[in-house]
């Protein structure tokens, strides 16, 4: 009978190595890298000295995702291959793999993916964000070959989140309610009767929870906290049973302190509310472990120490990423806070000619329009700081860098290694 589920990959690793070098690699960035992450170019008042944080771009989780999608172009020559959703949130790498001839499935404006076309010789990829439980048991009704290219912080999640379900604790769940990961994550508390979930975007509405909890005098009132979370809760959500005994996870991508801060004040107010309760113990109402994803965590680090270490900020930081990538949009707020920054989704943002830069407002909501910038680059010598989203290629690191370089006047020295 032939294998119709491959989480591993096809060994192929060889085989498609030339072609991620030919894409992703970025000879610029590896020089960079060489130097100690930092480089300066030109002189006198053109001088641009270029410092990147130490953590950027592809995670492993992207990584192995792209690698598992090349290598399944390779593996199924002849078949149709599609792709549920997009494997990663960077419109290049998107690109490339509608070129490579996959086709993107896409959910309709309920969030809901017709899979009729569907065969069992058909071959179905699976993103890193992963599929609710509903669209997996649905793919797998198909008979397809599915390639699962889930991220282990994800899983990681999703076993915790199970694990709550399991256990009658209601998972209260940090993240964007319209995420593919967040819905994802949600969807683990289904495995078990009378699962229940509450999707927090920050602190804001997790104190709307905590009002609710505690019956603070400014909490809404049952009508109202249903309405405002209608699609941020699982279908048949009752605040006054599901909120007793919570337990806390997060989207993978986001900002890392939020996600603690809320788990902190979560706690605190089911202490307030039940902690007089006769064999009240640590545990019966509130459980948190730790879902923090590990390359979140030390991209965020590493554009802190960029901005806010010894040197002092540079005068201005660029964020490479597509614009629907959280983690990428995390960066860019991160930054704001302590230099001007630009957030582009890639180089070609990026008029050298025109001296112009095409951007998204920091933290404004993934359709925000674009916004463009005239004389964007300061007079005089300068300092620029770069990052990039875990879902962000070298190359496309490196072509930002050599059009600022460009923008300066500074081209011949850039131009073989970009």
């Amino acid at each position: 009978m032939e294998q119709t589920y491959f989480r591993r990959g096809f060994g192929l690793k060889r085989a498609i190595e030339p072609l991620i070098q030919a894409d992703y690699h970025s000879g610029l960035v590896d020089r960079i890298r060489a130097r100690g992450y930092e480089e300066t170019f030109g002189d006198g008042d053109l001088r641009v000295t270029v410092r990147l944080a130490e953590e950027f771009g592809f995670c492993y989780g992207v990584d192995r995702a792209v690698d598992y999608a090349y290598e399944t172009r390779t593996q199924f020559p002849d078949r149709r291959i599609f792709l549920v959703g997009e494997i990663i949130h960077n419109p290049h790498v998107n690109r490339r793999l509608v070129e490579m001839g996959v086709v993107f499935l896409y959910a309709d404006a309920q969030g809901e993916f017709d899979f009729a076309a569907l065969t069992p010789e058909d071959v179905v990829i699976l993103p890193a964000f992963g599929v609710t439980v509903g669209d997996f048991a649905r793919l797998r009704e198909t008979g397809c070959i599915l390639v699962d290219t889930t991220c282990g912080s994800v899983l990681n999640v999703w076993k915790r989140v199970e694990q709550y379900a399991r256990d009658g604790f209601t998972a209260l769940i940090h993240g964007k309610y319209y995420h593919e990961e967040t819905r994802a994550t949600a969807s683990q508390v289904f495995r078990h009767p009378g699962g229940a979930f509450i999707i927090v975007r920050d602190m804001a509405e997790a104190r709307l929870v905590m009002e609710y909890i505690e019956g603070a005098p400014a909490a809404l009132s049952r009508e109202a906290f249903l309405a405002h979370f209608r699609d941020k809760a699982s279908p048949g959500f009752d605040p006054d049973l599901h909120l007793a005994r919570i337990g806390v996870a997060n989207q993978t991508t986001m900002l890392a302190g939020d996600s603690l801060a809320i788990g902190a004040e979560v706690a605190a107010s089911l202490e307030r509310r039940y902690g007089a309760e006769p064999g009240h113990a640590p545990g019966d109402r509130f459980r948190s472990f730790d879902t923090i994803c590990s390359a979140t965590q030390e991209r965020q680090d590493a554009v802190v120490k960029l901005v806010a270490g010894p040197q002092g900020p540079p005068d201005l930081m660029l964020v490479v990423g597509g614009y629907n990538s959280s983690n990428t949009n995390h960066l860019a707020v991160l930054c704001a806070r302590h230099t001007t920054t630009f957030h582009i989704a890639d180089a070609g943002c990026i008029d050298a000619e025109a001296g112009t830069i095409r951007f998204k407002p920091n933290g404004s909501p993934f359709d925000t329009p674009e916004m463009v910038a005239e004389d964007w680059l300061p007079p005089g010598p300068l300092t620029i700081g770069l990052t990039a989203g875990a879902s962000t290629p070298n190359n496309k690191v490196g072509e930002t860098v050599g059009l600022i370089l460009r923008t300066r006047g500074i081209e011949a020295e850039v131009a073989a290694a970009v």
